[in-house]
């Protein structure tokens, strides 16, 4: 039954999200061409792109803002040449490939195409010019984009763990797929905001307090909601699907008050990169993944060693017998809740920090949470850890054979697979039926 009832949310899930992200694309209407510059991941400004049709007629042109953003609506479906503006560009900046200044895309109905230009600091790898020092090999280009790709994959593993982490032992404490917990990493992230942009607290201090009030949201969804569907004998699919229609109201709820366009944080916007050996990273990118390691070991230790950590095993391994031997099993519940909100919430800042806050960024990784939370093993707190690093590492990976737009595709390939091996997931334990 079990296993039946994870088959049919897997496939509703899907569903869902599938119509959901359609609808909420809806917002932009007609064909258009759009990108970020980024050098050593800070946004270039000021830089001209053009845009012309097959046949060498200008379609429009737009200047990169201050985020690096920059978009131009083409008329309809067709082919296009997109040129960057060599001359435009900053000083110290230069296209990797200086042959690639000029893109030529395909542009689908109702699609809004993404276009990349590689960008490096100049003298610095940039490939096509005539130096006093050679060019570095094939083979060392490869493996340095391997090591770039690679640490950026684990930023973003460690990311979706700590979003995973929550979404796990809610899973295994009340057995919900709570299809709401990408909306509470927005909801913290923007809760930072208020209180970063709005109220004037700088961010050291706006995300803890952030963190705190996230808790507190947790706290209270249990007790005065999910906690009375509990109480009234409500079954596990009409709760998931009540977290679906919750979801679907957090997210434009959050559309509404803040608008669809990005915003940032006050501080830490644009940041000089540093590198480290064939590494490039800025130091709040560093600074976020140090939080995230502390976070989650922290997690780790609470479980093992705490009398909440225990106390929460043993309701997520059987409620019955825990409730039978003294333990509080709705305290045990809503705590849970209140960690798993405030995690949440912080991946959601510490994402903020990396781009831009937007109404959509938790269902953007909801869906690698999910994978995460499935391939390292349902219900387990390391199970999801681990789970999470691995769809991370790939999907950054990966788009070293694959378009960047298929990266997610390939992570959901490797969930499939390992999936047909394992059932239970890495660390998940095997279930007696019958």
């Amino acid at each position: 039954m079990r296993r039946a009832v994870i088959a049919f949310t897997a496939f509703l899930g899907g569903l869902i999200f599938l119509l959901t992200s359609s609808t909420t694309s809806a917002w932009a209407e007609g064909e258009g061409l759009k990108g970020t510059l980024r050098n050593q991941s800070q946004p270039v400004n000021g830089v001209k792109i053009s845009v012309v049709d097959e046949g060498g007629a200008s379609v429009g042109d737009d200047t990169t803002d201050a985020k690096g953003e920059w978009a131009i609506p083409v008329p309809k479906a067709g082919t296009y040449k997109v040129t960057l503006d060599q001359s435009t560009l900053p000083q110290g900046v230069a296209l990797k490939f200086k042959d690639k200044g000029s893109l030529t895309v395909k542009v689908f109905e109702g699609n809004e195409r993404n276009v990349l230009f590689a960008l490096v600091p100049a003298g610095g790898g940039q490939q096509g010019d005539q130096g006093a020092e050679a060019p570095p090999s094939e083979s060392a280009q490869y493996w340095t984009r391997v090591a770039q790709l690679g640490f950026e994959g684990l930023s973003l593993g460690l990311i979706i763990a700590l979003g995973a982490v929550g979404l796990s032992l809610i899973f295994g404490t009340t057995g919900l797929t709570n299809f709401a917990h990408g909306e509470l990493l927005t909801v913290g992230a923007f809760l930072a905001f208020v209180l970063n942009a709005w109220v004037g607290l700088h961010l050291l201090i706006a995300a803890p307090l952030a963190v705190i009030l996230a808790a507190g949201f947790g706290y209270a969804q249990d007790r005065y909601f999910w906690g009375v569907l509990r109480r009234r004998k409500t079954g596990l699919i009409s709760m998931m699907i009540v977290s679906i229609g919750l979801a679907i109201f957090l997210r434009y709820l959050l559309l509404f008050i803040f608008g669809g366009q990005g915003r940032p944080y006050e501080q830490y916007v644009a940041q000089e990169g540093i590198q480290i050996g064939p590494i490039f990273a800025t130091p709040k990118s560093l600074v976020a993944m140090g939080i995230e390691i502390a976070v989650l070991i922290a997690i780790g230790l609470a479980l093992i060693y705490t009398r909440i950590g225990k106390a929460t095993r043993a309701v997520a391994d059987n409620p019955a017998l825990a409730a039978s031997s003294g333990i509080n099993v709705d305290r045990v519940v809503r705590i849970v809740w209140a960690a798993g909100t405030a995690t949440a919430a912080l991946a959601g800042i510490l994402l903020g920090v990396t781009q831009n806050l937007t109404y959509q960024m938790g269902l953007q990784v909801l869906l690698l949470m999910f994978a995460g939370v499935t391939l390292g093993g349902l219900g387990t707190a390391f199970g999801a850890l681990v789970g999470s690093l691995v769809v991370g590492v790939f999907i950054q990976v990966s788009t070293l054979w694959i378009p960047p737009e298929m990266k997610t595709v390939g992570a959901l390939v490797v969930l499939i697979i390992v999936l047909l091996i394992r059932p239970q997931g890495i660390l998940g334990r095997r279930e007696r039926i019958g």
